[in-house]
């Protein structure tokens, strides 16, 4: 019996025991053959926690048990699908499966960058995050087709009128006469983006113009311009933070990629040639 005890073969069969059960037993005491499929309780929490996220109520015994139903297809499909081959030549497979790895890699990337991080990025990066231009502002309108050829007249005179503290009202618009704070890309989709641009130039104070508009011609009062400058960390927190996040996660990709093709020796056999192998 003590010869037995000290058998090297005997520690070999004990050894495989013991961790064919610890297998089994990390699996819910149940060992899957080729042909055997075991719908886990952990799968089937999370059909029934799928269920109820799309329903807003748990599922019925029936529908559980048609959930299971299609889950237990959709891995017999599966699995001939791989016995086939059809996972090694179809290109839409081998994206997928690309993506999932990446996914992890995205999962494993940090996601609350310190203030300092995000300052030393938009400093880094400065011409990326301008303020947008706004502006607060009155126009008056003039309708090209009531004055025709005495257009450019009309204005002339306004001006001159406004400039004396005299009121002018100008022609009838559905155009508001009068905008707060408003970007110059809300004044492009109002007025046209010819007389949004035209007010980076105009002097802030007074009335200037004419100012041309896909509408006709208007006299322009400025009261406030700003923008065209690089915003501060409180004013672009958020697209900093995000193209942060961004050059963190591809930087992951890349030295996640880069250490699993140090595993790999790629040849390229181009026509049945054999080409220098790529290293």
């Amino acid at each position: 019996m003590r010869r037995l005890l000290h058998e090297p073969l005997l520690h070999f069969l004990a050894l495989g025991a013991l961790l064919f059960g610890l297998y089994g037993w990390l699996h819910g005491g149940v060992l899957n053959t080729p042909n055997e499929i075991v719908v886990s309780a952990g799968q089937l929490q999370s059909l029934q926690a799928q269920f109820q996220r799309a329903q807003q109520r748990p599922a019925t015994p029936e529908e559980l048990q048609g959930l299971v139903d299609s889950w237990v297809r959709e891995e017999i499909l599966y699995r001939e699908g791989l016995a086939m081959g059809f996972d090694r030549d179809d290109p839409i497979v081998r994206r997928r499966i690309g993506q999932k790895v990446e996914f992890i890699v995205e999962g494993a990337t940090p996601t609350v960058p310190t203030t300092a991080e995000l300052q030393a990025w938009l400093d880094a990066h400065p011409d990326k995050y301008l303020v947008e231009w706004k502006y607060s502002l009155r126009q008056i309108y003039f309708d090209p087709a009531r004055h025709r050829e005495k257009l450019e007249a009309d204005v002339a005179a306004a001006r001159g009128a406004l400039m004396a503290g005299k009121p002018f009202a100008g022609d009838s618009t559905m155009l508001p006469g009068a905008l707060d704070e408003v970007t110059a890309f809300e004044l492009g989709r109002v007025f046209g983006t010819e007389f949004a641009d035209a007010l980076k130039a105009l002097p802030v104070g007074g009335w200037q113009g004419p100012v041309r508009s896909g509408f006709g011609l208007h006299l322009v009062e400025l009261s406030a311009r700003d923008g065209g400058r690089r915003a501060t960390l409180e004013e672009a927190r958020t697209m900093v933070e995000r193209d942060l996040l961004h050059a963190h996660t591809e930087k992951a990709r890349a030295a996640f990629y880069s250490k699993l093709r140090a595993n790999y020796r790629v040849r390229i056999d181009a026509a049945g040639t054999a080409a220098p192998p790529m290293q």
